[in-house]
Parts: C-alpha cells; sequence; structure tokens
C-alpha cells in the first residue's frame, strides 16, 4: 500500500511514513519553475538527469516528484532530504551544477523549503535569488 506523504516536517522526536517504511522526520523543498517559451521539453529533461543524479549520488536524498501544472507551462518539484547535511549536499553539488542552465530555460521560484535549515543554507539560498521562503514546523500530522 502506497502512503501519500503530506509536505512538511514533523517533530524530531517522531517518525513519519514514507512510502509504506518508517523514517526519522526529513528535511522537504518544494519549488515550482516556469519555462520559458520553447523551453518545457529541456526543463523535463534536465529534471530527469536531476532525478537521475539524486537517485545514484545523494543517499540522504529520500524522495523527489516531479508535477507539471495543468497548463503544462510550470514544473512543481517536491524534494524530501533525511536532514540539514543531506539537503546541503544537494544544494551544493547536484543543484549547483544544473542551477545556472535552468536560470537560462526557466524563471525559478518560489522555492519553499519546510524544517530546520542551517543558517548557512538559508543564506545560500537568498543569495541564489530563486524566492526563498522558510518555514519552521508548526503542526501537522503523519500517518
Amino acid at each position: 500500500m502506497r502512503i501519500v506523504e503530506c509536505l512538511g516536517n514533523v517533530r524530531r522526536d517522531t517518525n513519519r511514513i514514507l512510502d509504506g517504511e518508517l523514517m526519522l522526520a526529513a528535511e522537504a523543498v518544494a519549488k515550482r519553475l516556469t519555462a520559458k517559451p520553447g523551453k518545457l521539453g529541456e526543463l523535463k529533461t534536465i529534471y530527469e538527469t536531476v532525478r537521475d543524479e539524486m537517485e545514484a549520488n545523494e543517499p540522504g536524498a529520500l524522495k523527489m516528484e516531479c508535477y507539471f501544472t495543468d497548463d503544462a507551462g510550470e514544473l512543481i518539484v517536491h524534494d524530501v532530504f533525511a536532514n540539514g547535511d543531506a539537503l546541503g549536499f544537494h544544494l551544493g553539488v547536484t543543484a549547483a551544477r544544473h542551477f545556472p542552465k535552468l536560470a537560462e530555460i526557466a524563471v525559478p521560484g518560489p522555492f519553499f523549503f519546510c524544517g530546520d535549515v542551517p543558517d548557512e543554507l538559508r543564506q545560500a539560498a537568498e543569495g541564489m535569488n530563486m524566492g526563498a521562503v522558510f518555514g519552521t514546523h508548526a503542526f501537522g500530522f503523519a500517518r
């Protein structure tokens, strides 16, 4: 049975279920990228590469999903990381490698960071001018 996981964070002393497996609470990022005219196919190809690299090289990347908006001009991405270190690795390696090309073919933002994002990662994300928004856990539930 597939269990749907809500975007967000759960207190550090609780567990949550992700795709039927028990795991510790995680950091999450949801982002929107709007393709420039004629660039949607290229955006999709880049994110397929990002997905493959995350799966192969980022053990702290627990989940990555992409969605297209109904008008097919926007890509919504939902990433879940084991912790702030895993998020930092992703931003410093995989994302850093692809972000310059993404900025050429799409308008990034906003990026919603949910959880305990370390200050140095907040500063780096804010410096990338991607419309970063940060939220710490307030309340919620997980099954």
